[in-house]
């Protein structure tokens, strides 16, 4: 909106239900009163020819009376009005009004009242033209350089220009490739019409060659006249603007002239060779405008109206005034007006007809003096204390996770797990070669406590788990209303999954257009990617986990998987995936321990998991708040690695099959291009086993895309398989030392940073970044290891050398007391590490240790379970088995 509104100084309505246009407004001393003082002409559709001369007695006055000059109502509809010299034998102004088929040369003048009603005015009609085409617009001049008099040229909705020269004919011509009518003008300094074609084209045509031209008594060329190209009517130039005209204006200073044109969407200014001179994009849609001289050297100042009743004024292509109208402006002219000068003259297309003048009104109000007082600067440091307190309260980043406000939940979602596997699996494309796939229902329900809108219903489970169906979506869920829907969940990889959890979140938007989100986690049932099998006497792979509580019967724990009637299962049980792999769980009669043992390390994650949860639920139940888990054992570092080694060779190979397929698809191309070149040949050419060399090509590409695929699978097996094994070994870490629930929480997050791998950003270079940040930090050991270079960018290393050395040494530091913390609140003053990588750790911080030898063995305690307790404490013969090499 404008800063400044334009001052009324005089306005009137004309008329009721009157319609007006650009053409229907002109500003000049029409009576030849020779005072200097213009007139305003305004002809309306309904054909009304009004003339006035605005006199207030104080700016902002209405109309009086005495301002209306004239009033007579025409025949037809006016479409333009123009003040010129129209009439032979004499150089005073006279009103050329224009209907669409007649034209009317007026003389207006006035005589002198000698009654109080004052000076009296009439029209005298001079002439007239009958036109047998409808018009359009007109425009007026000194066609052929004439003196002392002007001409008219009318165009006609056919595209024929029509000129007159004062009462009589003179010719018609028709514009080349005309479709519909747009703005005219004439420019005197060349002697040429401009107009903008419906090509949205700006065209110039000389008089002369108008004059020359053939004669349009007919619209259709004869092959005479083609052939004549002397007589052919041709543009002298054209420039094509790329949108429609509103209007076009020639403004002459200094000897030369502009040519301007009003866009939709720009107004441009054009030389007189059709060159352009400058433009300026409009921010708004223009209805109107009017260039005229600027009081500066060399510049020209334009009124443009638009659409949002502004009104602005532009020197060349700068905005130097923006003024609001209480109208949208149709017609704009400037006029001098009871020695006025300047005054802006707006018609609006339902006939609003204003005259005001740019300015602003004195601003009376004074701004009250404010109250001085002295400045408690004590109080303001107190103050200040406490504000920087909760600041710093508030922005505390101890808590990774952000703490769930279900109080003020409008939508709460709550996901119910069935008990029972589903009588008629719904597995589907499985890809595990098991007899059966078995699924589980889950049931997911929405509960509103206020009308919410667009609701969408998320689903996720993380692979190899499938759903069968994974979205929702609710329109509207009324206030209180609840939406219940049901999905199944099962095993689609051929490999089992690191985590047996899922999310529901639900997005949606309250009444107020608020977008909001609710979640929660439901817990799969281990029946879905397991059953029970007979207990295994070899194992690879044995954990023993110490708890603080008596021993649990194994049938009491696993009541799903284990035979009521069968003795034997108390104190062992055997699990079998669906993949194939075997887990076997002990537990020892008389000390509180048990043993999971397997072939594969990743194997052991979820039963161990599982049994901590269980024995967590079980001794809930008896209201015993101090059941803890540890681990005495060895972390097996060694076997992880491994695993870390094959998805990192995986990594590689997919490099090498990405840069092989590139390179065997350039020479496919090559080859392509080759054999093209030889069949349009137009004289035949041997092939020499280019076709030959082409389908081996081919097969080779075929090759290495179902390598490249197959790898793909088992990169994401391997994947799976290390984030299993990466579960174990954080649960192992957090048990051994004992961790709190926020340091497992960061232990995660540093190991687990990424939900998918990709080539782009790999798990082995997120984990060494995370790790190298911790050793950097809250596992210091000097102020000398927080000097921190910073590396632009992470990338795939060479190899995982680098990586195994820092978790070995992140269990070493932890080993000797060290804490995991976000808080730079430590022993040694911390340095703010910026995210983009950690440098490395040096080697020397690892050789520095004599201690360390074998990974495996670095962090056992003397007090290991196997060898320190009786051989009576497990079943008959499993001690003994697990004891060997």
């Amino acid at each position: 909106m404008s800063l400044f509104k334009a001052r009324d100084w005089w306005s009137t309505a004309l008329g009721e239900k009157e319609e007006f246009d650009q053409g229907c407004l002109c500003v000049a001393d029409v009576d030849n009163s020779g005072s200097g003082q213009d007139k305003i002409i305004v002809g309306s559709y309904i054909g009304y020819l009004r003339i006035f001369n605005p006199h207030p007695v104080k700016p902002g006055d209405g109309m009086q009376a005495e301002d209306l000059l004239l009033e007579v109502q025409l025949r037809d509809s006016i479409l333009q009005v123009e003040v010129g010299k129209f009439v032979s034998g004499t150089e005073l102004l006279h009103l050329a009004v224009l209907h669409c088929r007649k034209l009317c040369v007026y003389a207006v003048s006035g005589t002198l009242g000698n009654v109080e009603h004052g000076n009296q005015y009439q029209i005298k009609l001079m002439y007239e033209h009958n036109l047998q085409r409808t018009a359009c617009n007109m425009t007026y001049g000194p066609f052929g350089g004439v003196k002392g008099r002007d001409l008219i040229c009318i165009q006609s909705m056919d595209g024929m220009l029509m000129l007159f020269e004062q009462e009589s004919y003179a010719f018609g011509r028709f514009l080349p490739s005309f479709l519909l009518p747009g703005p005219l003008t004439y420019s005197s300094r060349t002697d040429s019409f401009i107009t903008v074609s419906s090509c949205q084209q700006v065209e110039s045509y000389k008089y002369q060659v108008l004059a020359f031209a053939t004669d349009a008594d007919e619209r259709k060329e004869t092959e005479q006249q083609k052939l004549s190209s002397g007589k052919r009517l041709v543009m002298d130039w054209v420039l094509n603007i790329g949108e429609q005209a509103l209007d076009i204006c020639v403004v002459s200073f200094n000897q030369t002239s502009s040519v301007f044109v009003l866009g939709e969407r720009n107004f441009f200014c054009l030389k007189d060779n059709g060159q352009i001179r400058f433009m300026k994009k409009l921010d708004c849609s223009p209805s109107c405008f009017l260039p005229y001289c600027s009081v500066s050297e060399g510049t020209i100042n334009t009124l443009v109206g638009n659409h949002n009743n502004m009104l602005h004024v532009y020197q060349d292509v700068t905005l130097k005034w923006a003024t609001q109208l209480p109208h949208i402006p149709v017609a704009v002219k400037v006029s001098n007006l009871q020695d006025l000068k300047g005054v802006i003259v707006t018609l609006s297309d339902s006939g609003h007809l204003q005259c005001s003048y740019l300015g602003t009104d004195p601003s009376l109000f004074q701004a009250p003096k404010v109250e001085s007082r002295e400045i408690n600067y004590e109080e303001l440091d107190r103050e200040m204390k406490e504000l920087q307190k909760i600041i710093k309260e508030s922005t505390k980043t101890q808590d990774i996770l952000p703490k769930s406000e279900k109080d003020y939940d409008d939508l709460r979602i709550t996901a119910e797990v069935s008990p029972n596997l589903d009588v008629d699996s719904q597995a589907i494309d499985s890809e595990v070669r098991a007899e059966a796939v078995p699924s589980v229902t889950v049931k997911i329900t929405l509960q509103s406590r206020l009308a919410v809108q667009k609701t969408k219903l998320s689903i996720c489970v993380q692979p190899p788990l499938a759903l069968t169906h994974d979205q929702f979506i609710f329109d509207d869920i009324e206030s209180c209303g609840s939406k219940a829907v049901a999905l199944s969940v099962f095993l689609k990889g051929n490999c089992p999954p690191a985590e047996l959890e899922g999310d529901a979140v639900a997005s949606y938007s309250t009444p107020t257009g608020i977008p909001r989100v609710a979640q929660c986690k439901f817990r799969l049932p281990l029946r879905l990617i397991c059953f029970p099998a007979q207990p295994s006497k070899t194992a690879n792979h044995k954990l023993t986990i110490d708890t603080n509580k008596p021993p649990v019967s194994l049938v009491n724990l696993f009541p799903d998987f284990s035979d009521q009637s069968d003795e034997d299962q108390v104190n062992v049980l055997g699990f079998q995936f669906l993949t194939g792999s075997r887990i076997t769980l002990l537990a020892s009669k008389t000390s509180q321990r048990y043993r999971i043992q397997s072939e594969q390390l990743e194997d052991l994650w979820l039963i161990t998991k599982e049994l901590a949860f269980r024995l967590e639920e079980h001794f809930k139940k008896q209201n015993s708040k101090d059941f803890t888990c540890t681990f005495s054992g060895s972390v097996p570092l060694q076997e992880y690695f491994e695993l870390i080694d094959r998805h990192f060779e995986l990594r590689l190979n997919a490099e090498k099959f990405e840069e092989l397929l590139s390179e065997r698809a350039i020479q496919f191309r090559a080859i392509e291009r080759r054999l093209l070149t030889r069949f349009k040949d137009k004289t035949p050419a041997p092939l020499q086993h280019l076709d030959t060399l082409l389908e081996g090509t081919y097969r080779q590409i075929i090759a290495l895309a179902d390598a490249a695929e197959e790898n793909q699978t088992n990169m994401f097996q391997a994947f799976t398989k290390l984030k299993s094994a990466t579960q174990l070994v954080i649960m192992l870490i957090s048990l051994w030392q004992k961790l709190s629930t926020d340091q497992v929480a960061i232990l995660e997050a540093t190991f687990l940073p990424l939900m998918q791998d990709t080539q782009e950003l790999g798990w082995e270079e997120s984990v060494d970044a995370a790790i190298s940040h911790m050793l950097r930090t809250c596992l210091s050991k000097s102020s000398k290891e927080q000097a921190l270079t910073l590396t632009s960018q992470l990338s795939i290393p060479k190899d995982t050398s680098r990586l195994k050395k820092h978790i070995t040494l992140l269990c070493d530091r932890l080993a000797k007391g060290g804490r995991l913390c976000l808080s730079t609140d430590t022993n040694i003053q911390q340095t703010m590490v910026m995210p983009g990588g950690c440098t490395p750790i040096q080697e020397s911080d690892l050789e520095e240790r004599t201690g360390v030898q074998d990974s495996t063995t670095m962090f056992t305690n003397h007090r290991h379970l196997t060898k320190q307790k009786s051989k009576t404490d497990f079943p008959q013969g499993a001690l003994e088995e697990a004891e060997k090499p």
